[in-house]
Formats: C-alpha cells, sequence, structure tokens
C-alpha cells in the first residue's frame, strides 16, 4: 500500500495562528472566556478548555475577565457589548476573515447591497454580516437564490465565507451576474482553502481510496469530502483513527490522505500509522 499524504492536509495559518493566542491568554492571570469554540474540531476544544479558557453563552459582567474572539471572528455589536461590559478583548480572528469585514464595509459605504455566499448558520457568515448597519443577503447554494431580493438590487457587492467550494460560487456569481446589472464580486475564499481544494480535485482520480480526516463540524472538510466523493466513491470522511475500517481498504494499492483546515498534526499521523498496521496484517 502507497499512502499519499496532501501538502495542505491540516491547520491553516488562521487555525495556527488563534490556537497560539488562546494557549498564550490562558497563561495570564484572569479568567479567560469565549463565546463558542476556538475552531470546529474536538481535540483542539478539549486542548484548549484543558488549558483554562471557558466557553460562555452570554456576556456577563467583564470586570477582570478576558475575552477571546475565535478564528471565525464575530459581529460588531458582540465586541461592543463586551467593551461595554468590562471585559479586555484579545482578538483571534484569522486575518484572511478581518480582511472580509474590511471589505464589506467597505462595499455598503459605498452604497452597495452586501451579498454573503456562505452558509447562514456558520459563525464566520454571522461575523460577517454582523459588520454592516444594513441586512445583507446570504446565499447559501444555487437552489436558494432569492430572485425576487436581487432583482430590485442595482449595485451589490458579493463576498464569499473564506472556505467555500470555488466551483459553486462560480456557479452562484455567473447567475447573479445576468440578473443585477452593477455587480462587484470579491473572490474571499482563502488561500488555504484554494489549495486544499486544487489539491482534491486531482488526488482522488490517483487514488483507489481518499481518507478525508476533519470534525463533523468542520464546514471545509465538509467541502473536501464532497468534491473527493463526487470524483471516488471510494472517499470516507473520518475525525479520528478508530473510525477506519479495513474494508475500506480492500484490493486497494494506493490511498489518499487529507485533513481539514482544523485538523491537527497528531490525527493526522494517527491516522497514517493506522492505515499501515492494517496493511502490514
Amino acid at each position: 500500500m502507497k499512502i499519499n499524504l496532501a501538502k495542505s492536509a491540516g491547520f491553516c495559518f488562521g487555525v495556527k495562528r488563534a490556537i497560539n493566542i488562546a494557549m498564550e491568554t490562558a497563561k495570564t492571570n484572569q479568567p479567560v472566556l469565549m463565546l463558542g469554540d476556538i475552531v470546529h474540531n474536538e481535540d483542539v476544544v478539549k486542548k484548549i478548555q484543558n488549558s483554562g479558557v471557558r466557553k460562555t453563552k452570554r456576556l456577563c459582567q467583564g470586570k477582570g475577565k478576558t475575552l477571546l474572539i475565535r478564528a471565525h471572528g464575530c459581529s460588531k455589536k458582540i465586541l461592543q457589548r463586551a467593551k461595554k461590559s468590562g471585559y479586555l478583548i484579545i482578538d483571534a480572528t484569522c486575518p484572511m476573515v478581518k480582511e472580509i469585514h474590511a471589505i464589506v464595509k467597505n462595499l455598503e459605504n459605498r452604497g452597495f447591497r452586501i451579498i454573503v455566499i456562505g452558509d447562514k448558520s456558520h459563525d464566520e457568515v454571522k461575523g460577517i454580516v454582523g459588520q454592516l448597519k444594513t441586512k445583507a443577503i446570504i446565499i447559501d447554494n444555487l437552489s436558494n437564490i432569492p430572485f425576487k431580493k436581487i432583482s430590485s438590487i442595482k449595485k451589490a457587492g458579493v463576498v464569499v465565507q473564506s472556505t467555500q467550494n470555488l466551483d459553486k460560487v462560480e456557479e452562484i456569481i455567473s447567475i447573479l451576474r445576468k440578473n443585477i446589472s452593477k455587480l462587484e464580486f470579491h473572490n474571499t475564499i482563502c488561500r488555504p482553502t484554494r489549495s486544499k481544494q486544487d489539491e482534491i480535485k486531482v488526488m482522488p482520480l490517483k487514488n483507489d481510496v481518499m481518507i478525508i480526516i476533519g470534525s463533523k463540524t468542520s464546514a471545509n472538510t465538509k467541502r473536501i469530502y464532497e468534491i473527493s466523493k463526487s470524483l471516488n466513491k471510494r472517499s470516507y470522511w473520518v475525525n479520528s483513527s478508530n473510525q477506519i475500517k479495513d474494508s475500506w481498504l480492500a484490493k486497494a494499492k494506493n490511498t489518499g490522505i487529507t485533513a481539514g483546515a482544523s485538523t491537527p498534526e497528531s490525527t493526522i499521523q494517527e491516522v497514517v500509522q493506522k492505515i499501515k498496521a492494517l496493511c502490514a496484517v
């Protein structure tokens, strides 16, 4: 069995940065709180919790406390409320997500109606639309394009959740251009996501089996898996090495492995070793 590990597998820059900031912030002498998980991965979440950072659902009195903003970012209202409550703010938002925030604010100031292509319930999308004074239109797939709403828009500014599937985004943009006379599109899919998607469009065609590693809560891992599955039916999505079945590898001469942007290197190596052990039997 030959094992081919994707060059782009695992942590992206933004996730590494957020985890490092969280671990350093945890060393301070005051309570550190987060509104949700630092990233979408159970092992990473456990590591952050063990360091002393606590998750909270609501902001209470913040004097003497630190609020850690997660990699996905947050809305302006949350920041304003936290500052007013007395929290010290430590911002671990991915710089590429911060860039999207700046773009939508600039577009809104120039009179554009904002359209975000992304998952409506995702934390990153909530943070993006939470930068605006006006209500944004969120489009999550081709079947949910609100034609009645967009038909009345004279000029629109479009951004994308940083981990979206580029091919699907281009299809949506093509339709929007036909319905909106003035459309300014900013392709804000981040570089790590593009690299992962470039690799996953090739690897399933060159390997008998594909293993995609990442949490079921991870949007970018889900998209990698969907692309892989469309190209190779023997694509499997696992959160850990314990989920791998030896039957998946039957008669396979080579196996491709990749992982989402929130997947630790330790988890990736455990999967590699498990496959080697199964093939050695």
